[in-house]
């Protein structure tokens, strides 16, 4: 009798998982040749898995690689990183409640970040949780005027995830936007209508004066659309050709 498969572990589940986040976001505008998630170690808080360097849209579970929140690969001979695996594990250090985390070059939101005059903040009913202010994350206050504008090591890695502070975003000015979540369908959803939302409000300023959303207008809808994040992952993953949540 031949030997069955085994079942697969909730390590293997998490890294499916993961790699199926990166294809919705490529499928969803949201990430394309360059961008990454995360997601923490559910039973390492120090420790978190990421992908390694290469396109998003053609990460599979083998590609999924562990971190220490340092950066450094817990296997020894782990492939090549990505540069700016330095956001995941700083942001994960400094926010306990977050157990995901996505950065992108998300193209409807990279104007906000260098005018700072016009702030980004929820003006649609699914970017509600964005509230009234998006910070900022200026890197010439941490690396200077001549860098290259990517996060290159710990301590810039701190410096951004100090300025996210307890958000669920934070821009990177002439970057992109990176966001956090309490799981990592939370954290993809975000970044989806993190998108959306900046759309919405750059065609809303052509129009003339905008309508935001008030505070507890934003804490209200932002509850509700919590509610709903299986929803949008299930219909998600089917597009982006994986499988819904059973």
């Amino acid at each position: 009798m031949s030997p069955q498969p085994s079942a697969p572990s909730a390590l293997d589940a998490l890294r499916a998982d993961l790699a199926l986040a990166n294809r919705i976001l490529v499928n969803q505008g949201v990430l394309d040749a360059f961008g990454h998630v995360s997601i923490r170690h559910p039973a390492r808080a120090d420790r978190f898995f990421l992908a390694r360097n290469m396109a998003p849209a053609s990460v599979t579970a083998a590609d999924i690689v562990e971190y220490e929140l340092d950066g450094t690969a817990v296997a020894p001979d782990a492939p090549k990183p990505y540069l700016e695996r330095f956001i995941h594990g700083e942001v994960l250090r400094l926010r306990p409640d977050a157990m995901a985390v996505v950065h992108s070059h998300s193209p409807a939101v990279i104007p906000f970040s260098v005018v700072p005059e016009v702030t980004l903040r929820a003006v649609s009913h699914m970017g509600s949780f964005l509230g009234i202010r998006t910070p900022i994350f200026e890197i010439r206050d941490a690396a200077g005027d001549a860098s290259d504008l990517l996060i290159r090591d710990n301590a810039l890695g701190r410096a951004l995830a100090l300025a996210l502070g307890s958000g669920p975003a934070v821009l990177m000015r002439g970057h992109g936007v990176t966001v956090v979540g309490a799981t990592l369908r939370a954290a993809v959803f975000r970044a989806v209508y993190t998108e959306f939302n900046a759309r919405i409000q750059t065609q809303a300023h052509q129009l003339g004066a905008v309508t935001f959303m008030t505070a507890g207008e934003s804490a209200a809808s932002a509850a509700t659309n919590a509610t709903q994040f299986d929803r949008a992952w299930s219909v998600w993953a089917e597009q982006a050709g994986g499988a819904a949540p059973g």
